[in-house]
């Protein structure tokens, strides 16, 4: 489901790990996310669009342009 939090990940070389303590949760709950077997909390989509410079919606799938917009 979220394939783009995935490819994000491996297209920097970081493991899971990394990005569990970014989010203070385990790595087997962030591993549920990038699976879809868990759903990511709103606050948690945001600390990873502005990780990776991005949008939520980017990163949900909703638009292909990984530029976040500014107004």
């Amino acid at each position: 489901m979220y394939q783009r939090l995935r490819d994000l990940r491996e297209d920097r070389d970081l493991p899971q790990r990394a990005l569990a303590e970014l989010l203070h949760v385990s790595q087997a709950t962030y591993s549920r996310y990038e699976s879809g077997a868990l759903d990511i909390p709103s606050a948690a989509l945001i600390a990873l669009a502005c990780f990776y410079g991005t949008s939520v919606d980017y990163l949900l799938g909703l638009t292909d342009d990984p530029c976040p917009h500014r107004s």
